[in-house]
């Protein structure tokens, strides 16, 4: 299949905005807040890295999907969060510093782990002659191309014009998540024929891993004790992953558009489960308040 103007030139260009706009809030000391903040760090690295995944598989398993809409599942499962969890902590009045670094933490280890799940779920769900689509090496390179540059030159601008880079990170962050609206009503105008149909295969697994995702995130942050501002901060990360980021992997790596369907569902349905959190936040305070 033949890619489109969106998925070969649009989709990678929003991305690279993204994560500029990402590393455009990034200083070193963020990644030593492993160190300040370890319990944080260390129980939202476990969920998103290991955790997030089985779920994923398991998800995938338990539904009724096609081969690839299951892959697609695990594409997302294995992304990072991404500039939109930053921007979601930040309307929550949850911890921003510690969202932005496990973002950036664990989108550079996920240039290792994101193609060694995608393969595992390639050949969990697709068959054999499939299953070696992904070159590991070729594809570490292709993600690290996608996350590394653009987040390195952020931080270069932050580092070199911090005045500079604190003005236009307040522009680029908006626009980061006008760019995944536009790409999102992209994709959806591009299959609108097809958009009932898919949002009845993938709604209701995409829907589960973000709803189980989120508990997850508060459970664990529960149980380490963290302040409230951080509980909302790992919910977000752990429940929100980069759709965006999936979309560039299923459309332009894989160049499979069925792959890319479950990523693009599921950054409709996060919006409206993210609502739903704050809300739930805001009157357990009030409750609580009383």
């Amino acid at each position: 299949m033949e890619s489109t103007v969106l998925s070969a030139v649009f989709l990678p260009l929003a991305l690279f905005i993204i994560m500029m706009g990402m590393g455009l809030g990034l200083k070193i000391v963020d990644f030593q807040r492993i160190l300040i903040e370890p319990k944080g760090v260390l129980f939202g690295l476990i969920a998103q890295l290991i955790i997030l995944p089985i779920i994923g598989f398991v998800l995938a398993g338990m539904f009724s999907l096609t081969p690839e809409l299951a892959v697609g599942v695990i594409i997302l499962a294995a992304c990072p969060g991404g500039a939109t969890s930053n921007v979601i902590s930040y309307l929550l009045r949850g911890n921003v510093a510690l969202s932005i670094t496990l973002t950036a933490i664990s989108s550079l280890i996920t240039i290792i782990t994101i193609p060694l799940v995608i393969n595992l779920g390639m050949q969990t769900f697709m068959a054999t002659d499939t299953a070696l689509q992904l070159p590991i090496l070729k594809t570490i390179l292709q993600i690290a191309i996608i996350i590394f540059i653009p987040i390195v030159l952020g931080m270069l601008v932050n580092h070199y014009h911090p005045k500079l880079a604190k003005k236009i990170e307040k522009i680029v962050k908006w626009l980061s998540l006008s760019f995944l609206g536009l790409i999102i009503f992209g994709l959806l105008v591009k299959g609108r024929a097809d958009l009932l149909p898919n949002f009845l295969q993938v709604g209701g697994v995409t829907l589960s891993l973000n709803l189980v995702t989120m508990f997850l995130g508060y459970t664990m942050a529960t149980i380490a004790k963290l302040d409230e501002k951080s509980t909302k901060t790992i919910t977000v990360e752990v429940g929100i992953q980069n759709g965006t980021l999936a979309i560039t992997i299923a459309s332009v790596l894989l160049d499979s558009p069925t792959m890319a369907i479950p990523a693009g569902i599921y950054s409709l349905l996060m919006f409206l489960t993210s609502a739903g959190f704050a809300l739930l936040m805001r009157n357990r305070k009030v409750i609580s308040v009383q």
